[in-house]
Order: structure tokens, then C-alpha cells, then sequence
């Protein structure tokens, strides 16, 4: 008979290799504006501030990316993920592999008047001066789609 252990606990704080509780723990930074910090051998190489746009787990073939406009996290990426709680109440993600490691926070965006931290807030972007576009692979054996069919043209 063999008696699984119990789940580990965790309480503001802690290190999971989990990919399952390292998924459930970074999901909250889906859609939100975060600072990171790539650190190398103890030195800092990059940083920068971006939106998390997806996060996934047990897909190998995707890779984890940050850049300003779009983040992208797999969590299989990762060896494991180091958390802490900020005296904000808000958490700080390390996710480690070797060597490296990524620093995630959210990021600081508006002043409080009655405080000297930063407040998190939402990246709020005018729906005006955006627009939203579905990109779709191409399929050369649609015979809807071709030269001869249309002028290039979006309309």
C-alpha cells in the first residue's frame, strides 16, 4: 500500500517545482503590467517593464519571451519558482533555471498621495487608438484565398 505524501503548505512565501502550483501561483500576473529583471551568474544582464499576455504549462515547444509589449510565461521553462510577499501585500516571483533567473514584480505604475509606494494598476489602453487584428495561418489549399481572387487589399 503505498500513502502519497501531503501537499506541501505554503503560507506569503516559499519555492514550488510544481509545474502545476508554479502555473497556479504566476496566473494572477495574466493581463497585467509587471516589471522583470534577468539575472545571469549574480549579475544583472536586462531589464524591463511588460504585459503578461499568456502563461502555459506542458507545452515544451513554446518558449518563455519578455519584451515590453508582449510576456509570455511557460512554466516548464523553470526548474522552480521562489515567492515572497511584499510589505504591499503583493507578491514577488523569481522563476530559476540553473544559473539564471527572472525576477517578476508587479509593476509600479500611480503614486498614492497618502503613501511613498507605487500602487498597481492596469495598463489602460484607449480603445480609440487601438485596434485588435486575429492573425490566422494561411492555408494554400484554400482556393477562397489566392491572387486571383483579390486585390492584396484589408478592408
Amino acid at each position: 500500500m503505498s500513502i502519497e505524501p501531503p501537499a506541501k503548505f505554503f503560507v506569503n512565501s516559499g519555492l514550488v517545482s510544481n509545474p502545476v502550483d508554479m502555473f497556479n501561483l504566476v496566473r494572477p500576473l495574466l493581463k497585467q503590467t509587471v516589471s522583470y529583471r534577468y539575472i545571469r551568474g549574480g549579475a544583472a544582464v536586462s531589464r524591463g517593464t511588460g504585459w503578461v499576455e499568456r502563461i502555459v504549462m506542458g507545452r515544451p515547444s513554446v518558449s518563455t519571451f519578455f519584451t515590453p509589449l508582449s510576456i509570455c510565461l511557460n512554466v516548464d521553462s523553470f526548474e522552480h519558482l521562489e515567492f515572497e510577499t511584499r510589505p504591499d501585500q503583493l507578491l514577488v516571483y523569481t522563476l530559476v533555471q540553473g544559473d539564471e533567473r527572472v525576477v517578476v514584480e508587479y509593476a509600479p505604475v500611480a503614486e498614492r498621495e497618502d503613501h511613498d509606494q507605487p500602487v498597481q494598476q492596469p495598463l489602460a489602453l484607449p480603445a480609440a487608438e487601438y485596434v485588435q487584428m486575429e492573425l490566422t495561418a494561411f492555408d494554400p489549399d484554400d482556393e477562397s484565398i489566392g491572387p486571383e481572387k483579390g486585390s492584396g487589399r484589408v478592408e
